[in-house]
Order: structure tokens, then C-alpha cells, then sequence
């Protein structure tokens, strides 16, 4: 188990069930402050589920520990408030909005508790995004995949999350747009955002990782520092050689 010394998350034998069905079993994982963290996997292995547990959107089993307080029952509204942010896979954004109230949406709970920083926190996301500056009063939904995930990370931003769970960010987009996306994510961690970070590419993950989890099956199989999961034979065989299964299941 992956000991970092001041955890922003701390997740003890998280368990959820649909019905009779174990989908996540008995996972524990720890985010350190200003880390990244990734979980990598198979299609089907709970990622997605395991994230939205956190979050509190799913009911689960297990200790759960975010910024020092324990969350008997994690609790979304709570949570959020705290400073946890979930960009979900399927980037939600409001398809007829502008960028820029797309952007201004994701600071309303830091407004409602009294904050008035939004107009600098857009600064930064455009310094961090400047196509979003760019099309900022064009409709989100006529930007390319690409764009789009830059302001579903960019609107998560705008709540100053003390920890991003980014959900498959490069899922369907083209390998220069994937290259961007980690990019920033490495951005985000050099300015002290720390990331848990859901994703399918894992030779990409395991690059911009300081620490790795590998789930298969609801459970973790592997996990350690994400240089030496990158030269472990049985990842570079599952996940990273051009032979492995992954690979070959992505390019079909």
C-alpha cells in the first residue's frame, strides 16, 4: 500500500456492489499532495465505478479519508465543497452555452461559499487553455472533442479543486490532442493540483504518473511507483508492449 506523507485522499477496502455483483472489491489507494495517481486497467475492471464511489455518487463500503476528514458516508455536495472535483468521462458541459459561462458555471459553489476570485481563476485557465480564450463566446457544443475536454478540465479548475479525478481524458481523441491533454495534466501538478488520474492509455499514464494502481477484475492487482510499472514485465506484456492484449483490444 502506497504510503505518501501528507494524503489528500486516503481510501481504505472501498467495496461497491450492483446487487450480488462485487463491480469494485476491497480497493485501497492514497493520493499524496501534488500527485498524480493513476489507476489503469482493462475496460470493464471498475475504473469508472471506483471514481464515482469516491465521489459519493455511488454507495460503497470502506474507509474514506479527503484533506484530513474522514467521510463515514461520502457525500457529493460535501465533498465538492472540500475540494474534490470529478470530470466524468462523458464531459457534461451545457452544449448551447458559451465557453465562458461554461467556465463561470464551475466556479458557482467556490462563489456561494463567499470566494470572488473567479475573474483571475479564468486568467489562469485561459494562460493554461489559450483556444479557450480564443473561441470563449462560441457554443460549446460546436468545438471539436478535443477543445471540449480542455473545458470540462478547464471548467473544473475554475472551483480550485484540491484534487482533480480525471475520468478517461483522452478517451476518442486523436493521438496530438492526447499528447496536449497530458501535457497539461503534468501543468497541473508542477502548480500543486493533485490528480487521480482514470485511464485507459496507460503507456501516456504511466509517463505523466508519480504513482500507479492497476485494476482488473474490481481489484488491484499491481501497484507502485509508475517508472518501475512501466518497466515491469507483466504491465509492459498486459498493457505497454505492441503485442499486448490492450494494445491490440485500443486499435480494433
Amino acid at each position: 500500500m502506497h504510503h505518501p506523507a501528507n494524503p489528500v485522499l486516503d481510501v481504505r477496502r472501498l467495496s461497491v456492489a450492483y446487487g450480488k455483483v462485487e463491480a469494485v472489491s476491497e480497493v485501497s489507494l492514497a493520493v499524496g499532495e501534488g500527485q498524480i495517481v493513476t489507476v489503469i486497467g482493462p475496460n470493464g475492471a471498475g475504473k469508472t465505478t471506483l471514481l464515482s464511489a469516491i465521489m459519493g455518487l455511488l454507495e460503497s463500503r470502506g474507509d474514506l479519508v479527503f484533506a484530513g476528514e474522514p467521510q463515514p458516508t461520502p457525500e457529493v455536495e460535501t465533498l465538492v465543497a472540500r475540494g474534490l472535483c470529478l470530470v466524468p468521462e462523458k464531459r457534461e458541459l451545457f452544449a448551447e452555452m458559451s465557453v465562458e459561462d461554461n467556465l463561470l458555471l464551475g466556479a458557482f459553489q467556490r462563489h456561494r461559499l463567499g470566494h470572488r476570485d473567479h475573474a483571475s481563476t479564468m486568467e489562469e485557465v485561459y494562460a493554461l487553455f489559450p483556444r479557450l480564450k480564443e473561441r470563449r463566446k462560441q457554443a460549446a457544443g460546436t468545438m471539436s472533442g478535443g477543445e471540449r475536454q480542455m473545458l470540462a478540465v478547464g471548467r473544473a479548475l475554475m472551483g480550485k479543486p484540491r484534487l482533480l479525478m480525471l475520468d478517461e481524458p483522452s478517451l476518442g481523441l486523436a493521438p496530438l490532442i492526447v499528447r496536449d491533454i497530458f501535457r497539461i495534466i503534468a501543468e497541473l501538478r508542477r502548480r500543486g493540483v493533485s490528480i487521480l488520474l482514470v485511464e485507459q492509455n496507460a503507456r501516456a499514464a504511466l509517463q505523466v504518473a508519480d504513482y500507479a494502481y492497476v485494476l482488473e477484475n474490481g481489484q488491484v492487482h499491481m501497484h507502485g511507483p509508475a517508472r518501475e510499472l512501466a518497466d515491469d514485465p507483466r504491465v509492459v506484456e498486459a498493457y505497454l508492449g505492441l503485442g499486448s492484449k490492450h494494445q491490440a483490444m485500443l486499435s480494433s
